[in-house]
């Protein structure tokens, strides 16, 4: 089994990058993973139709396909999973999302900011991530998507951080709609870059962020992209790999995103 190389619209100018998309797809990338206001500014309810069937059109014409969505809240920080007066609002705007996701046919939506608990005890963390995705799940499984939390470093995140803890709350929800990604940047901050980690959530792993600190080359930085490809293939992962980083040379995006693709070959394909 084969994973599918992706590239993040994160490493593309904003807003307009469609005439990228023959030149990414030339590098053997199959798929793109949408980071939905880097096309779309103040992403809501208005976005889908006809403007997620241009961007759709674009990308599969290059002869890729849309991997799903990520970096969710990005410009909704009014948003989040434990901010009680927000709760129906976050519920709703993650449904929107799902079905922006459908429509550009896409599958995940990888849930990684807009969940900070402060002051709420880490156990009632889990109680109410665990209440909140049995609200959602049932909502966006006609969509045919799947939410996964993204554990992130304790610098991004103070809620999880560890891989055990999403495959805990994957475990307690049960549902199909909701399922577990990794990242490698996050794995190596928290200490779990080991294959014990792969195993525990090969069950549910769905998904997988090549990536490092910073988001920069996947060539500069701390992160053993070989390892993680070794413990991906370990378990039979044939999902979607995709890389994380963002756009590193404005007038020449390409040259970062090359460099990046030839280590993800190297080491994950």
């Amino acid at each position: 089994m084969v994973p599918t190389l992706a590239l993040s619209n994160i490493a593309l100018p904003p807003r307009d990058h469609a005439a990228l998309f023959p030149a990414v797809a030339a590098l053997g990338v199959a798929g793109i993973e949408v980071a939905p206001s880097r096309v779309w500014p103040g992403v809501g309810p208005s976005v889908g139709g006809a403007q997620a069937a241009v961007y759709r059109r674009a990308v599969e014409g290059a002869g890729m396909t849309i991997v799903g969505l990520h970096s969710l809240f990005f410009e909704r920080p009014d948003l989040g999973l434990f901010k009680p007066e927000a709760r129906a609002a976050t519920l709703d705007f993650l449904v929107d999302l799902s079905a922006l996701c459908r429509d550009l046919g896409g599958r995940t939506l990888i849930w990684g900011g807009g969940r900070r608990r402060g002051t709420v005890a880490h156990k009632d963390a889990i109680a109410e991530s665990i209440r909140f995705l049995t609200e959602l799940c049932p909502r966006i499984e006609g969509h045919g998507t799947r939410l996964c939390f993204e554990p992130l470093g304790p610098r991004d995140s103070d809620f999880i951080n560890s891989a055990f803890e999403a495959i805990e709350i994957a475990n307690a929800v049960d549902h199909p709609a909701f399922a577990v990604q990794l990242d490698a940047k996050a794995l190596h901050e928290n200490d779990e870059d080991d294959l014990a980690t792969f195993v525990a959530a090969q069950k549910y792993l769905i998904h997988f962020h090549a990536n490092q600190p910073g988001l920069g080359r996947l060539d500069q930085g701390p992160v053993d992209q070989r390892k993680m490809g070794d413990f991906l293939r370990h378990i039979g992962y044939d999902g979607f790999i995709t890389i994380e980083q963002r756009m590193l040379n404005e007038s020449d995006p390409m040259s970062d995103i090359r460099r990046s693709v030839a280590v993800l070959k190297e080491c994950y394909a």
